[in-house]
């Protein structure tokens, strides 16, 4: 069974930084591609970043050069480093697993910016 666990998101202030941190199980990490997306009230889920097996990195253009995003194969985790954080980045942040046939998603975790 595929279980991913958020955690880390939290309340800062404009141009503050958090850390996010996803825990895999139930699934041969390596192989898949993981990625973070987050959903703001009344709109869509959307990319953040995403990390493939081979350690290439995709990012959302609203995010470039603030977050980073890592991942540790032997530890099944998977990271979000968020820094220069705006209001506009706040929404509910979830850690995907991009497993064919079986996407599969976490609870979420809250970031909230202030202005």
């Amino acid at each position: 069974q595929v279980q991913l666990v958020e955690s880390g998101g939290g309340l800062v202030q404009s141009g503050g930084s958090l850390r996010l941190t996803c825990a895999a199980s139930g699934i041969f990490f390596s192989l898949y591609t993981m990625g973070w997306y987050r959903q703001a009230p009344g709109k869509q889920r959307e990319l953040v970043a995403t990390m493939h097996k081979d350690g290439s990195t995709d990012y959302a253009d609203s995010v470039k050069g603030r977050f980073t995003i890592s991942r540790d194969n032997a530890k099944k985790m998977v990271y979000l480093q968020m820094n220069s954080l705006k209001p506009g980045d706040t929404a509910v942040y979830y850690c995907n697993a991009a497993i064919p046939g079986l996407p599969s998603w976490g609870q979420g975790t809250q970031v909230t910016v202030s202005s």
